[in-house]
């Protein structure tokens, strides 16, 4: 995969520039670049995302802890960044996402909103960056191969131990058994009434809550209790560890399981019993990507690695509860396995792009979860009904099935 670059080849007799950055894959592929955000040398597992806008969405949510973004939009930071749209609710936490691979050049902003060039904010938050890959390439090596595990590594001299890096990248664990919920999850309990964002005005405040929510973080985005926030909830966020004890003696209306990173399976280990016994307690509750692998878990299901799994603010999704086909966010790498699922639940979404499974409800209890993103932040808002339903839900105590 030849480097790429967005200027004219130099005359003859001029040197070429040099290489500031470097992709170093697993298998032992170098893919040179210039680097962008944070100096340094960053590892993780590189996955491809195909939104074309909502980067900043993207490169803060907590559920990429741990993996180097490829954007397949060639065109990165060019409406810069602002002190909005950041989406992980733990700010004291360095960020989750190793890296970023782009294609263009970062250039100057150009949005009213904008507060920051894109690559000051890559810098102040610690992540490591490459700009001139050709991100198509590197997107169909990842669909025929995986998502491989790499090194990211930026000098503005071009300095590398390439040797070094490619040991690095080689002996780097998979995310398979990887529990990286502690590094995102909140310390400690907190309240939220932050509402939805509004073009001139900003945010608001829910001040006459109806319902009382507790959030269990896995890595919670901000939008999803946002829109909690909007249909009349009072959220309680707590930390992944809380005990079941300690969530109903909240005395809550509804449990929400959010999203997160890493393996599903190792989370469970601590989460899944506490979820049990929130459905034997009969708690409606509601769970979202990660949040739906641990519902699922915690019936009986199991969940598996997936080959390049789905980052995008474009995908297809069949809702069986209503027949009607929506337009979705994603960001997962583990899928939860329909052959596995128990015969008190049913599978109530299914992915069109390769038919995985994107959400179940139990019938005998008020408990359903969606493996896709309906708060968006990036993405289409198509799904939003379905924090109605478990508001619903939290109204009638039945389930969705």
């Amino acid at each position: 995969m030849a480097m790429q670059q967005d200027q004219a080849p130099a005359p003859a007799g001029w040197a070429e520039p040099r290489a500031t950055a470097l992709l170093v894959l697993a298998d032992g592929t170098v893919l040179e670049g210039f680097g962008i955000g944070a100096e340094g040398v960053s590892p993780g597992e590189v996955c491809f995302n195909t939104a074309m806008t909502g980067y900043q969405e993207i490169l803060t949510d907590p559920s990429y802890t741990g993996q180097i973004v490829t954007f397949t939009f060639p065109h990165i930071g060019n409406v810069g960044v602002n002190d909005e749209d950041i989406e992980t609710l733990n700010m004291a936490a360095a960020s989750g996402v190793r890296g970023v691979v782009v294609h263009a050049a970062i250039t100057e902003p150009s949005n009213f909103r904008a507060s920051r060039h894109f690559d000051a904010w890559l810098k102040a938050r610690g992540i490591v960056g490459i700009s001139g890959i050709d991100t198509r390439a590197l997107t169909a090596l990842i669909r025929d191969k995986g998502m491989p595990n790499a090194v990211i590594a930026h000098h503005p001299e071009g300095q590398f131990d390439i040797p070094a890096l490619k040991k690095q990248a080689a002996e780097m664990p998979s995310m398979e058994g990887l529990d990286l919920v502690p590094g995102v999850t909140s310390a400690q309990r907190s309240v939220w009434d932050e509402t939805s964002w509004k073009l001139g005005e900003g945010y608001g405040r829910q001040s006459a809550p109806t319902k009382h929510v507790v959030a269990i973080d896995f890595g919670v985005k901000r939008n999803i209790l946002r829109l909690l926030a909007d249909r009349g909830c009072k959220v309680t966020v707590v930390p992944a560890t809380t005990s079941a004890d300690d969530i109903l003696a909240l005395n809550p209306d509804g449990v929400f399981l959010s999203n997160g990173p890493g393996d599903p399976a190792a989370t469970g280990e601590y989460s899944v019993p506490v979820i049990q016994k929130l459905i034997a307690a009969n708690v409606p509750t509601f769970g979202i990507c990660l949040g739906h692998q641990m519902l699922a878990l915690a019936v009986g299901a199991q969940t598996t690695k997936m080959h390049q799994g789905h980052h995008g603010a474009n995908h297809p999704v069949k809702d069986f509860t209503t027949g009607k086909v929506e337009i979705v966010s994603m960001n997962h790498g583990f899928a939860v396995d329909r052959d596995t699922l128990p015969s008190n639940a049913i599978e109530t979404h299914v992915s069109l792009f390769d038919g995985s499974n994107c959400g179940l409800a139990l019938k005998d209890k008020p408990a359903f979860s969606v493996q896709h993103h309906p708060e968006a932040s990036p993405g289409p808002q198509d799904s939003h009904y379905l924090f109605d339903r478990f508001v619903t839900m939290m109204e009638t105590k039945a389930p969705v099935a």
